[in-house]
């Protein structure tokens, strides 16, 4: 074939295949939004106490540890320490941010699916993030609360108005005992799934892995992180976010 010729299709078929893929750059020359993601979850978990992230006997480590297996690549599900909340928050931003510019826009706000769950001072961290959250513009799509005792200057009754939804549960026994119920700041854009108590003088469960000092003076609180009838309730609403089924719906213990 003549050389003319061939550079003729060559031409032809760059031309064919510019006008057919996706353009990157808008008329203007900037750079145009991407295509949304398929939907991807971000689960942040957060220990109760001095409690280590990696704690092999506390609740929401186990949680993280069980969900892991079954999440698709896209998913990401990581446990703090309660005292490491900036750094959680650091993290979420990051795992928004799809180009990578450093910057969130808002469509890469609107395409979050965040779930937050955390035991005691953990707990009560789950509620401060989601104010974070909140002025950052990201929505929350989930907030669990575990036994929720707030620090000094903290308030981990009320659910800012991004969370879509919030779950308290609690025990009301001890020196260390949690929220007995979390309200909406707006009932209108939160649903409270409801405040649950668990009475660990009447039904006691043993924990593994648990210091004496927990044991003598705050064994309820204790047992609450390690429940593996409540953490199932957990396990159950995070799986029903993630795992949608039409007919399916997350048991909730009977009061």
């Amino acid at each position: 074939m003549p050389r003319l010729a061939r550079c003729r299709m060559l031409v032809v078929a760059l031309g064919t295949l510019v006008a057919t893929a996706p353009s990157l750059l808008a008329g203007d020359g900037a750079v145009a939004s991407l295509p949304p993601a398929s939907i991807s979850y971000i689960l942040i978990g957060f220990a109760g106490g001095f409690v280590r992230h990696d704690n092999p006997h506390h609740g929401p480590v186990r949680l993280a540890q069980r969900i892991v297996q079954d999440l698709p690549q896209q998913d990401s599900i990581q446990i703090f320490e309660n005292r490491h909340r900036k750094n959680a928050y650091k993290t979420i931003l990051r795992l928004l941010d799809r180009n990578h510019d450093g910057v969130l826009s808002n469509q890469e706000k609107s395409q979050a699916h965040i779930i937050l769950f955390g035991h005691s001072w953990g707990a009560s961290a789950v509620v401060l993030l989601s104010r974070e959250l909140d002025r950052a513009g990201i929505p929350v799509l989930l907030t669990i609360q575990v036994d929720s005792v707030e620090k000094p200057w903290q308030n981990d009754k009320v659910i800012p108005d991004n969370v879509a939804a919030a779950v308290n549960f609690y025990q009301p026994h001890g020196l260390l005992h949690g929220r007995a119920r979390i309200t909406a700041a707006d009932d209108s854009k939160t649903q409270i799934l409801g405040n649950y108590r668990f009475d660990y003088q009447k039904a006691p469960v043993q924990c593994r892995g648990a210091s004496w000092l927990q044991r003598v003076f705050t064994p309820s609180h204790m047992q609450s992180e390690c429940d593996p009838r409540l953490w199932s309730q957990v396990e159950g609403l995070v799986r029903q976010r993630i795992e949608p089924q039409p007919a399916a719906t997350a048991e909730i213990p009977s009061l």
